[in-house]
């Protein structure tokens, strides 16, 4: 008998972030692992982004120097932090980020308005 590995890739507008194997995991684990982060607001609305993601203690970072609205970013890990800064004038940005049943919304307008946001 052979056994399979489901491999999850997880992929963002920089790229690969993380490949990690699944397959000890019961659907409801993976649940409260996906970590999803919705950028909205003004269309076109320009936003740097430093994001923190710990997974099975390990602590791996993402940054996006100039991201555009609407983004999405999806991350594999039990906690994220992140520092969001709005970079245009006059436009509003929104983020929402969802793990498992809990989901964290903030919202900022202005250039240089700036938003710290977790989830656990």
């Amino acid at each position: 008998m052979t056994r399979s590995t489901d491999w999850r890739y997880v992929i963002c507008a920089a790229g690969l972030l993380a490949c990690l194997p699944l397959a000890a995991q019961s659907p409801q684990e993976q649940d409260m692992t996906q970590i999803h982060i919705t950028m909205s607001g003004s269309p076109g609305a320009e936003f740097s982004a430093h994001w923190r993601i710990t997974h099975e203690g390990e602590t791996t970072e993402h940054v996006e120097e100039s991201g555009t609205v609407p983004a999405e970013y999806t991350f594999t890990g039990t906690e994220l932090e992140g520092t969001v800064k709005l970079l245009s004038d006059d436009e509003r940005l929104e983020v929402d980020i969802q793990k498992g049943s809990n989901r964290s919304s903030s919202s900022t307008q202005g250039a240089g308005g700036t938003l710290t946001v977790s989830i656990r």
